[in-house]
């Protein structure tokens, strides 16, 4: 049964999660995305998915899909020095009662095509190459033109179009930008050596490298690494000057250098950014989610993870209030902490990666283990 129309605007991992909650919970959905087409959409090269990321996942059918073909863990990670030897282990956390694992890792590829499925599944609509072009929010819906010349009244809004939104400033008046870190990262997809079955993080002089498993045969490589804002590397001089960044490493990371870090057309490279907007995050019939509103740096691999648990959690408050400016108000509520201790908290070990003077009995290994155990409390 139909309950109101419901225009998505941005099908990222956000928007597409939310799409598919809305439309089990009987919404009728639309979702336009800017780019051309699924393929398009997806920028990176793996994603991690803790298990409070798995458990919203299961609530809307796709976490089964993504562990079939990511890499399940049976922990979440351990901390090495420069030289490859063991500091810490960081066991993760897991629901209670739930066999979910700490951890998938999965291709961005696969998770879009893994959600775009699901949603076209369920019956949500998605239109490629088109987003808004006006928006008007009035008593009765959200009056809305599109890029393509069409037009049309909708019952509610979702912008779910990233840490640049241009659907935020019809919700907060500040003129609100992300934050940069003061860190960037590269990224290369690599094939999975045997030990990289969890997150491995190594430390150097100046930079953090990691590894992740995303498929049985494969991984990835991150550098975070401190950089000047705006300074942009060509493309054809990543792969070198990533190689020059870990020559200090030795173990896993010098192995993989040598063997891996030759072509520079592979690499990822991207400034790594913050945002978290003030309360509430609605105006009217327009609520934003994701990115829009509280943009992670990748240091405990939970962007993706709040905002598909942003999708669910909408949903559920649609569904449960017949009035949607209380439900718009109980989804703030229920999301706006959570998503605040992981955006300051990923702040604080990217400040501490750049600088380990400035907090010199900063736990990184501790920090992430509190904030994973904080996640698998009920959202």
């Amino acid at each position: 049964m139909s309950r109101n129309t419901v225009l998505i605007v941005g099908g990222g991992i956000g928007g597409l999660s939310a799409s598919i909650a809305l439309r089990n919970a009987g919404y009728d959905i639309e979702v336009v995305e800017i780019q051309e087409d699924l393929h398009s959409s997806v920028y990176g090269v793996g994603i991690i998915q803790p298990v409070n990321a798995l458990r919203a996942l299961d609530a809307i059918g796709c976490a089964e899909a993504c562990m079939a073909v990511g890499y399940p863990t049976t922990a979440w990670g351990h901390m090495l020095d420069v030289d490859g030897n063991l500091i810490r282990e960081m066991p993760g956390a897991r629901i209670a009662g739930s066999e979910l694992p700490p951890m998938n890792g999965l291709t961005r590829p696969q998770l879009h095509k893994i959600l775009t499925d699901k949603a076209l599944e369920v019956g949500v609509g998605i239109s490629y190459n088109k987003t808004f072009a006006t928006l008007t929010d009035g008593p009765d819906g959200v009056a809305v033109t599109y890029t393509d010349g069409s037009a049309n009244m909708v019952d509610f809004l979702v912008g779910a179009d990233g840490v640049n939104s241009k659907v935020r400033p019809h919700v907060l008046a500040e003129d609100l930008k992300p934050a940069y870190l003061g860190q960037s990262a590269f990224r290369l997809n690599i094939p999975r050596e045997p030990e990289i079955d969890r997150i491995i993080l190594q430390h150097g002089p100046e930079g953090l490298a990691g590894f992740v498993p995303i498929g049985p045969d494969l991984a990835y490589l991150f550098y975070n690494t401190t950089w000047e804002e705006g300074c942009w590397l060509d493309q054809d001089k990543m792969a070198d000057e990533l190689r020059e960044r870990l020559a200090p490493f030795g173990g896993l990371a010098g192995r993989v250098r040598d063997a891996y870090v030759n072509d520079s057309s592979q690499i990822v490279f991207r400034p790594e950014e913050w945002l978290i907007a003030p309360a509430p995050w609605h105006n009217g019939r327009i609520v934003l989610i994701g990115d829009a509103v509280h943009a992670v740096t990748p240091h405990l691999g939970q962007g993706a993870a709040q905002a598909i648990e942003d999708g669910v959690v909408l949903a559920q408050c649609l569904a449960s209030h017949a009035d949607h400016e209380e439900a718009f108000a109980s989804y703030t509520e229920r999301r706006y902490e959570r998503c605040r201790l992981v955006v300051e908290s990923s702040v604080q070990i990217g400040e501490y990666e750049m600088d380990p003077s400035v907090h010199p009995d900063f736990d990184h290994a501790g920090l992430t283990q509190h904030v994973l155990e904080t996640m698998v409390q009920p959202i």
